[in-house]
């Protein structure tokens, strides 16, 4: 995807929908990851909300653009993409525009989208929201996003598990390439402050994710519940708050587990400079998501060197490799004895730790950034 150095380009990049957690951290990491104009970008047009502005640092070929309809409900955010940021393309000659969100209705063909979203596309997730207002959102966020990916010059993908479940639902798009995230890298910091189990009378277990359906915060408080009945001295922080139909079947299990509190505990929602201190308090990581496109809080996680009991789902075995131990995240039984591997085996505890980091290691947002540029100036060519 070379670029002849004399290339003069414009780039727009659309990060109106950027919401989430890896969301921001995504357009965060593009930004700073690297310099476009290395190969031939000489302007970056980004538009999105103000406080998302606020958090992307300054750079003598970015001019941010505050996008006023992001204040209000969604039909004028979509009304923008579709009417007004054609024009805006146009008027300052972007060669091609980045839809930062798979969900955008701008039609430009001029386009190159990223797919950040999986819960639509992957079999059987959508069926556990039920018949709900939620399941209509999804059915119609699928169609919206099987349209722009389609439409677009290039897809980009996260993982290659991604790329292979939405495009064989939605046919092959014209092209796709496979872009990981990055990680932040004070999550790397913590790996070298990290405490031996031995001296330990009790032992920390962290997940860090807010409550929904396939998410199986439920199975995780039975599963550790389960070991404490047999003598394993474990305790349970949930990060990430939640609501709805699945934070109610987590508090049913709260209820229902520990009454009292006694191992449990779950907090609101964290911001992602607080979440090192956790992880290097914490002594063992659980991560239940049976559905993922690339979860960034499990690369933290893995760069941080706290051993790993994972999901066997979606991309996480793409993703963490040899670097942790595998469960179904729907059986709790599974759960309890993949924590119980990881708690009896310390030889395996230590090694899987240590090949999650240096897996981790190629997950940087300087490569991120830089084979997002290459990307975006070789549909211009």
């Amino acid at each position: 995807m070379g670029v002849e150095s004399h290339t003069s380009l414009c780039i727009g990049i659309d990060a109106t929908r950027n919401r989430s957690g890896g969301a921001v951290a995504h357009i965060r990491g593009i930004i700073s990851g690297s310099d476009p104009s290395e190969i031939g970008i000489h302007k970056v047009h980004l538009w999105t909300y103000d406080s998302l502005l606020q958090q992307v640092p300054d750079r003598p070929w970015l001019e941010k653009h505050a996008v006023p309809e992001t204040k209000y409900g969604l039909s004028k955010q979509l009304w923008w993409q579709y009417v007004k940021l054609p024009r805006l393309l146009d008027q300052l000659r972007c060669n091609v525009v980045f839809n930062t969100d798979a969900g955008s209705v701008c039609p430009s063909r001029r386009s190159v989208t990223l797919s950040q979203d999986m819960l639509s596309f992957e079999p059987g997730e959508i069926q556990r929201y039920g018949y709900s207002k939620a399941r209509i959102r999804l059915e119609v966020l699928k169609s919206v996003q099987a349209q722009s990916l389609k439409r677009a010059r290039l897809a980009i993908y996260l993982t290659e598990y991604a790329r292979k479940t939405v495009e064989s639902q939605i046919g092959h798009t014209t092209r796709s390439i496979v872009i990981p995230h990055g990680i932040d890298e004070k999550f790397r910091v913590v790996a070298g402050t990290r405490e031996e189990w031995c001296n330990k009378k009790s032992l920390q277990c962290l997940y860090v994710s807010n409550a929904a359906p396939y998410k199986h915060q439920w199975h995780v408080i039975e599963a550790i519940a389960n070991l404490r009945r047999q003598d394993y001295p474990l305790t349970l922080t949930l990060v990430g708050g939640g609501s709805g139909s699945a934070q109610e079947r987590l508090n049913q299990a709260l209820a229902k587990h520990d009454p009292e509190r006694n191992f449990a505990i779950q907090l609101q929602f964290i911001p992602n400079d607080e979440i090192p201190n956790y992880l290097a308090k914490s002594d063992l990581f659980i991560f239940a998501s049976s559905c993922e496109n690339l979860p960034i809080t499990l690369l933290e996680a893995m760069a941080s060197g706290i051993p790993i009991c994972s999901s066997n789902r979606g991309p996480m075995p793409e993703v963490l490799g040899d670097g942790g131990c595998y469960f179904d995240p729907e059986n709790p039984a599974s759960i309890a004895q993949s924590v119980k591997t990881m708690i009896d085996n310390a030889e395996f505890r230590q090694s899987s730790s240590v090949r999650s980091v240096l897996r981790s290691m190629s997950f940087t947002w300087e490569h991120c950034s830089r084979e997002t540029w290459k990307a975006l100036a070789s549909v211009c060519i």
